[in-house]
């Protein structure tokens, strides 16, 4: 089943002769489940690409469809709920709220949302993360990887249709790096996440379903690891 679809995707920042064509007409489906890596230089486009899958930027032209959502017909309130309910978004540098608990942090997207805590399932997933003795700590409190662990709590807790993370353990060392990485593929396995990695570990890469390389803005790799 098909739950992300990109058509003709192109971003160009700037006009005239300072025009710069982040993403150059980029084509490509992912199935639900799918484990996907996006590798390429500094530059290429690789951000660009998972902000727009995001909704957190707009193209210039194409379609993004998630779960057969159209999200850029969406206008911005309608975008923002969409955004918050079906696509959870994990960065390299958390991103988490400085005066909210980890508690609060997580559970942040359904009260923006003005949804019930499903108290059950957040207990099931504060343990899977590892986190039951730091729910009411702040972020200064945590360590990277334990800051690292509430972002993934808040990107899982709506349940999305799609899960992108942008370098996330850009910002770790390489114990900490492992076990997020192992919590993502975790949740891809367990729990059917669809799940978008954008990584320059090549160690990372080879971990995934697929790897989709991105140059200069166009696709110029797009290859099935495990099928």
């Amino acid at each position: 089943m098909e739950i992300l679809k990109i058509e003709h995707l192109s971003k160009i920042y700037g006009q005239g002769e300072t025009a710069v064509k982040a993403l150059d007409d980029v084509s490509f489906s992912v199935k639900k489940g799918e484990f996907i890596a996006i590798i390429g230089p500094s530059g290429s486009g690789k951000s660009t690409l998972l902000h727009l899958l995001g909704g957190v930027d707009r193209p210039t032209s194409g379609k993004v469809l998630v779960d057969n959502t159209d999200i850029y017909q969406l206008d911005e309130t309608q975008l923002a709920i969409f955004r918050r309910r079906q696509i959870g978004l994990i960065y390299q540098f958390y991103n988490l709220i400085p005066v909210l608990t980890v508690e609060e942090n997580i559970t942040l997207p359904l009260l923006l949302d003005e949804q019930q805590v499903d108290k059950k399932q957040l207990a099931e997933l504060v343990s899977i993360l590892n986190l039951e003795n730091r729910l009411t700590h702040l972020p200064n409190q945590l360590s990277g990887g334990q800051q690292q662990r509430v972002s993934i709590g808040r990107a899982l807790i709506s349940r999305p249709a799609l899960m992108l993370a942008d370098e996330p353990t850009g910002n770790l060392d390489s114990k900490n790096s492992r076990e997020i990485i192992d919590l993502l593929k975790m949740f891809n396995k367990n729990y059917k996440q669809t799940l978008i990695v954008i990584t320059h570990d090549e160690r990372i890469a080879l971990q995934a379903d697929r790897v989709i390389a991105i140059e200069d803005g166009r696709i110029a790799k797009d290859e099935v690891i495990r099928p």
